[in-house]
């Protein structure tokens, strides 16, 4: 009986994850966004970018002779691109390498409308919260044209679109580590990156090895239609993962009960009391 009650409820609760999941279908406006793994797959070095003192330079400026971690957000992002760029620092800040010298990060902005100004203002906020030596010569903060930021973006794997009635690109959350010479070793997703993970993805870059393809679930960024009352897709991906995170651990639980019901019980032993007298 106590069995019987505890697998209707994990199928009571399957079947309502299963529900929310299937009830919240990615948009059609966000048809196209993903961040596809391209490992091995070239960065086209010939592209000519703006860093944040508006001088023209080909992304090899970059690379060459240390691994890189390449950052694609857009300055005015509202959400998760400052999420995602306040981890890369607060990650990077814990890793024993230096900036400039071990590696490099490159940040380019996915919209042709940011400017140098822009990307001055973004590197001096994270200087300031990265708090170390090698900053200023290892992160480099990029804009670009159309062209230039359709073919990197194409080249890594990066699909993105723009909301018109919004005024807001949609896109996922993530960063991704190239070998010196430019071939794409390794992708993190999320905004969550793990110092000891992006250290050995750093090491790994650097001796030229490329990294298996990963297990991932995107977080996108998306605005919240208060009119229409749906959810953004940024919320979306948050539910899905904490139904997950739901099932895990009622699972755990039913497992616990069980094997508590197996566990013989104690017998009590009743001893004649003693006459008193």
């Amino acid at each position: 009986m106590f069995r019987s009650k505890i697998f209707a409820l994990a199928g009571m609760a399957l079947a309502s994850a299963s529900l929310g999941v299937a009830q919240y279908a990615r948009p059609a406006i966000a048809k196209g966004v993903n961040l596809e793994q391209k490992l091995n797959a070239p960065v086209p070095l010939d592209l000519v970018f703006h860093d944040e003192t508006g001088r023209s330079a080909p992304l090899r400026t970059y690379f060459g002779d240390k691994p890189v971690i390449l950052e694609l957000v857009y300055f005015r992002c509202p959400s998760l691109c400052p999420m995602s760029m306040h981890e890369t620092v607060m990650s990077l800040r814990r890793v024993p390498l230096k900036p400039g010298r071990d590696y490099n990060v490159v940040v380019v902005s996915f919209d042709p409308s940011d400017t140098p100004a822009m990307a001055t203002e973004k590197k001096a906020y994270y200087a300031k919260e990265f708090g170390k030596p090698g900053f200023d010569s290892g992160w480099h903060f990029l804009t670009g044209s159309q062209n230039a930021i359709s073919r990197l973006t194409s080249a890594v794997g990066f699909g993105y679109n723009w909301d018109p009635t919004t005024k807001q690109f949609i896109h996922a959350g993530g960063i991704m580590v190239a070998t010196p010479e430019g071939k794409m070793s390794r992708y993190f997703y999320g905004i969550n990156y793990a110092p000891a993970d992006l250290r050995m993805a750093l090491v790994e870059a650097s001796e030229h090895r490329i990294s298996s393809p990963v297990d991932y679930v995107l977080l996108f960024c998306f605005h919240y239609d208060a009119l229409q009352g749906k959810y953004s897709l940024v919320i979306l991906n948050v539910l899905k993962i904490a139904g997950v995170i739901t099932l895990l651990v009622l699972g755990g639980l039913i497992y616990l009960l069980m094997r508590y019901e197996k566990k013989p019980k104690e017998r009590t032993t009743w001893k004649e009391a003693r006459r008193v007298g």
